[in-house]
């Protein structure tokens, strides 16, 4: 083959491969209304693989944290935290580790940050060799999350949030969305003050027969009425709603959204709307998906996150101080991607039937 040809071969070649790789590109990189950053947290880090992302605002920058390890349940799995004050996100850095002992160490598991008003950043997570045998523990930054202080214990039958950030109450305490595991999957509720110093908790919700529920989202509605969605092993998320500050809940009921087992978003946004974040789909972690709603009951596609063969899952979202959402989530177990949204500009349509 003379230099010509194989210019030319090698021309299509590569032809090819761009055009294999566009087709490959998941839908964030389209144009979608409304959507204007998808980016990776780290492109390579001293964990194989990472899951249950979290992220808040605090002093100017948005943090964010992740377990990390061999895999979930390995007992290597760590915290790891990162930031980005408008340069660009951090490296990554172990902030707390499962260890007892010289002999013994466990896992860690669903970091959950949270910025309350005129206290330290707040860092819970759990560890323990499993779900139904974990313990909450709490760390605090007054930084920003540059430092954290030492790990702090939770008393004894108390977790803290689970999955989704606490919501402030008109008393300045915290309402947080809580689940048990060691007695099927339930759904509770803890209150406590901006330090995470006191705690007090409510019975728990379902008996984990009917639901089979856990990881809570609470959106507050009009009058200081609450709703809880929940993920659940019934290929549906559920929703539980509280008249009276999240003291007493009605009985867990089916929405009209599906959820394949799997960890679930929500949030207030500031112009009065709610959204979420989830896998629309009774089975499997993907797609992953963001939908909106003016009552937390009917809800409208918003965008597509993520729609190739893979795990998308565990969102994590916040409303910054300048309106912009910021959504993280797991891709594939290898990353934590973080995504920008506009939702003033979000172009709203009928939800698409379930897979």
């Amino acid at each position: 083959m003379d230099t010509m040809s194989r210019r030319r071969v090698a021309g299509v070649f590569l032809l090819g491969v761009a055009v294999a790789a566009c087709a490959a590109q998941p839908p964030t990189a389209g144009k979608q209304p409304g959507l204007l950053k998808s980016q990776f947290i780290f492109e390579k880090a001293p964990f194989p693989q990472c899951h249950a992302s979290t992220i808040a605002e605090s002093k100017g920058a948005l943090v964010a944290a992740w377990f990390g390890g061999t895999r979930e349940r390995h007992p290597d799995v760590g915290i790891w935290v990162a930031r980005n004050d408008g340069k660009g996100w951090s490296e990554p850095v172990e902030v707390a580790n499962g260890v007892q002992d010289a002999k013994t160490r466990y896992p860690c598991w669903n970091p959950v940050l949270f910025q309350p008003k005129d206290a330290p950043l707040l860092l819970f997570y759990m560890v323990g060799p499993s779900p139904s045998r974990w313990w909450g523990m709490v760390m605090t930054s007054e930084d920003g999350g540059k430092t954290w202080s030492k790990p702090r214990r939770q008393p004894e039958g108390f977790l803290g949030p689970v999955r989704n950030p606490p919501i402030p109450l008109a008393d300045g305490s915290l309402l947080c969305p809580t689940s048990t595991e060691d007695q099927g999957w339930r759904v509770h509720f803890e209150r406590t003050d901006a330090r995470a110093l006191k705690w007090e908790r409510t019975e728990p919700v379902n008996d984990g027969k009917d639901f089979a529920a856990i990881q809570p989202a609470i959106l507050v509605h009009a009058g200081g009425k609450l709703q809880a969605l929940c993920r659940t092993r019934q290929k549906k998320i559920a929703a539980t709603w509280s008249e009276d500050g999240g003291k007493t809940w009605g009985k867990l009921s089916a929405t009209a959204l599906p959820n394949p087992n799997s960890g679930i978003a929500a949030t207030n946004l500031a112009d009065g709307r709610f959204l979420l974040v989830y896998n629309h789909t009774p089975k499997g972690r993907t797609p992953l998906n963001v939908a909106v709603s003016h009552d937390g009951k009917t809800w409208q596609a918003a965008l597509v996150l993520e729609d190739q063969p893979g795990e998308y899952s565990y969102p994590a979202v916040l409303q910054a101080s300048n309106g912009r959402v910021h959504i993280t989530y797991t891709w594939r177990r290898q990353r934590i991607k973080h995504v920008v949204i506009d939702p003033r500009r979000l172009v709203l349509r009928d939800l698409p039937a379930a897979p």
